[in-house]
């Protein structure tokens, strides 16, 4: 398995980084906010009760959008800044999460 601790782990692991990255980066905060802490909350109950478990296809591919509208948004916004930005910052998390998205490992 090339994701220890599993694919979820994995996945609560990138996207709480990048909402921590996008919060301090472009928010400017220097901890989580209210509103980026409960994006992050959301988003790992999502995870945790994700039907596909550790075959989870990226979340853009997803046949099953689970997120509500707003919070799928929120996520959006973050994903677009952070998600660059990532290679320069975290190139180990982006280089998963690409390879994820081209369904090389785990995704379907």
């Amino acid at each position: 398995m090339i994701f220890p601790g599993g694919r979820i782990n994995y996945e609560k692991r990138v996207v709480e980084r990048m909402i921590r990255f996008y919060c301090i980066h472009r928010e400017g905060n220097r901890e989580l906010c209210p509103e980026c802490r409960e994006l992050l909350a959301y988003a790992v109950v999502r995870l945790d009760c994700c039907r596909f478990g550790d075959r989870k296809p990226v979340c853009k591919k997803c046949p099953v959008h689970c997120y509500k509208i707003s919070m799928r948004e929120r996520m959006r916004c973050v994903m677009r800044y952070a998600g660059p930005r990532l290679l320069w910052y975290r190139p180990l998390d982006a280089f998963g999460h690409l390879l994820c998205r081209l369904r090389l490992f785990g995704g379907r």
